[in-house]
């Protein structure tokens, strides 16, 4: 679990996919690899999600994670799938003991001090700030590392182009989490040179 969280760290970006096809999975697999960002978090937003999973996870370029994963049972679905990390929109004890039990690294959702202290009891030092920018941004991240000195954080929400740098200068920022360089609609068109494109500019500016 730790290498996964060094693999997410070390690519300081991690895309958001909305699959609506699992058919377009390993295409965006090799768009990914290609604009230079091997790893996405594939969220269970629409019924391909696992056998998206499964087909990225298949192709063996790309970290693969399950995202908007709100139940033990799909943590099963997501883990069976080939998911290497799980990531929640809030924090779910359930959810975090299942991942445990499964394996695999839980990245629960947790904006205040009550919810970071609880994925602490919980065995966790890494959470994702979510939804980001609407609970405070940058700002709150680096107010709440003060008393959680040791907590990282991956913030999700309402992050782009024109505010990454804000949040990647945080020590407490493990990585940022994103769908602008992985558009839904240009994913659902097949445009996965210009999804490419966008990820590589995306990696480029993360840098």
């Amino acid at each position: 679990m730790s290498e996964t969280l060094d693999q997410l760290a070390a690519t300081r970006l991690v895309p958001v996919v909305v699959l609506d096809d699992a058919a377009h999975a390993r295409p965006l697999a090799g768009a990914l690899a290609e604009g230079g960002l091997p790893v996405a978090e594939v969220t269970f937003r629409t019924a391909a999600a696992a056998a998206a999973i499964a087909e990225m996870a298949s192709d063996g370029r790309v970290l693969v994670g399950a995202g908007t994963v709100l139940t033990p049972a799909q943590v099963d679905e997501a883990v069976d799938a080939g998911a290497r990390y799980v990531v929640s929109p809030g924090f779910s004890r359930a959810v975090v003991e299942r991942c445990a039990a499964r394996g695999v690294l839980a990245l629960p959702g947790a904006v205040t001090a009550t919810e970071v202290q609880a994925a602490l009891e919980a065995g966790l030092s890494t959470v994702k700030f979510f939804p980001a920018e609407t609970s405070g941004g940058a700002a709150a991240i680096k107010a709440l590392s003060a008393p959680f000195g040791g907590v990282r954080f991956v913030p999700t929400g309402g992050i782009g182009p024109t505010n990454l740098a804000e949040y990647l200068a945080l020590p407490a920022v493990a990585a940022v989490g994103g769908s602008w360089m992985v558009p839904r609609d240009a994913i659902a068109a097949g445009r996965f040179d210009d999804v490419a494109a966008m990820v590589a500019d995306a990696v480029a500016l993360a840098r």
